[in-house]
């Protein structure tokens, strides 16, 4: 897959549901999924960061300190 290709429905739910890209089972880690928060493991319950993904991290530790700072 090219870095201009945007992956399938399908390729991202095989992704979200393959359990070797959940750490622990609770933290999702997939250097292939560009997605920033994608779906938690029960999607109705929200989303989760990529790990993976330096940006994802970066806006949870920006996310982080907005929320103290509002506190």
């Amino acid at each position: 897959m090219s870095l201009q290709e945007r992956p399938s429905r399908q390729t991202l739910d095989e992704w979200h549901d393959d359990p070797t890209n959940w750490k622990l089972g609770v933290f999702y880690f997939n250097k292939k999924d560009k997605r920033l928060f994608p779906p938690k493991r029960l999607k109705w319950t929200g989303w989760t960061v990529n790990f993976a993904n330096p940006v994802s991290i970066v806006a949870m530790i920006v996310l982080i300190i907005l929320i103290l700072l509002i506190m």
